[in-house]
């Protein structure tokens, strides 16, 4: 019984030993394959010429969980990545930023901007200028040809999208002066100055006509005097309504009016239709910080018919670097120069600087 036992014990103990003799081959077998496939794993990613795809292969090979590769997004398989450049500023034309007309860049009411061109011109000289009722300080007085024209315009939005619809009310103001600066033995007189408040309602539009993009309409009321005693008050008012255009960088404004009938009493100068007409239109061009521009009037009557031209040149000054300064030369011919000149033909040469831009 004893020997049995004994028998059975080292048959036991054999087979122990059999069994850890083969697994520790299998495991020695299994480790000599892992490393054959480790090695011919490196020596694949070795030949990677790539930087950040070779660093990639030793990474996947080995287990990482994250690599040099995803932790700096700036690395790709084809080299480093610059950074995207910031996106260019949107461009808004000038017709837009004049009238508020986009609504991602609205400066809201009540903030005091410039309205027509403000402009002070020294030298205006004028080949036929009016020696009629022109200068009320001297009876022998005579106005020089040459003399100082300039004009302060401003305007500001008071309501903001009117009855929650794409509708501006603004009020508006331009004076225009004409300062015999250099006649100097009648004291330097103004000789005449135009004061026009407005009240404008601003329909912000957009619609395409004739490959032209509408872009505003005004309907308002404008009121134009001179402010002095007869003989020489001169006033009006009108109802206007006017429409703006925009190509690219060329802008057309089209300017309306209706003259408000007055008493025959009260009326300073009823044939004022005559010479004015019922509109103008503008027609703008920007070109390199140039600024060309030209009105045109005509009073449409075939029996009688005259009117006015305005061309304009606004220009960058070498000296100053801001575009808020630019030399102006302008040039009317023809009637409505001023309330006073609404009826004499003006023939003007002028220049000096444009303070501000439209």
């Amino acid at each position: 019984m004893i020997i049995l036992k004994r028998i059975i014990f080292q048959e036991t103990t054999f087979s122990k030993v059999v069994f850890f003799a083969i697994l520790f081959i299998l495991i020695l077998f299994s480790s000599a394959l892992q490393a054959g496939e480790n090695a011919a794993g490196l020596a694949s990613c070795a030949n990677v010429e790539n930087d950040a795809a070779r660093l990639k292969c030793f990474d996947d090979l080995t287990g990482r969980k994250k690599s040099l590769l995803e932790a700096s997004p700036a690395i790709t398989m084809t080299g480093p990545v610059l950074p995207a450049p910031p996106p260019e500023p949107e461009r808004l034309s000038l017709m837009t930023q004049h009238w508020d007309l986009d609504r991602a860049h609205r400066k809201h009411t009540f903030l005091l901007r410039s309205y027509r061109p403000n402009y002070f011109l020294p030298v205006a000289y004028n080949s036929s200028p009016n020696q009629g009722e022109q200068l009320d300080v001297d009876p022998t007085a005579r106005a020089q040809h040459n003399e100082a024209k300039f004009q302060l315009s401003f305007k500001l939005k008071a309501v903001e999208d009117m009855f929650n619809k794409d509708i501006d009310l603004w009020i508006a103001y331009t004076q225009l002066s004409f300062w015999q600066l250099y006649n100097s033995a009648f004291s330097s007189p103004f000789r005449e100055t135009n004061y026009e408040p407005e009240l404008l309602v601003n329909f912000r539009t957009n619609y395409e006509l004739l490959g032209f993009k509408g872009r505003f309409v005004n309907v308002g009321f404008n009121h134009q005097s001179n402010g002095r005693s007869r003989p020489l008050s001169r006033s009006w008012n009108r109802a206007v309504v006017n429409v703006g255009w925009e190509k690219k960088n060329f802008d057309l404004l089209l300017k309306t009016w209706f003259k408000i009938p007055e008493n025959e009493d009260n009326d300073d100068n009823p044939d004022i239709l005559r010479y004015m007409g019922y509109g103008e239109l503008w027609g703008t061009y920007y070109w390199n910080k140039h600024k060309f521009a030209m009105m045109f009037r005509n009073n449409l009557r075939p029996g009688n018919n005259i009117g006015a031209v305005q061309l304009d040149w606004a220009f960058p000054l070498p000296l100053f670097k801001s575009n808020w300064l630019k030399g102006y030369i302008q040039y009317f011919n023809g009637y409505g120069e001023s309330l006073l000149d609404y009826y004499q033909s003006i023939n003007r040469i002028s220049a000096g600087i444009m303070l501000t831009d439209w």
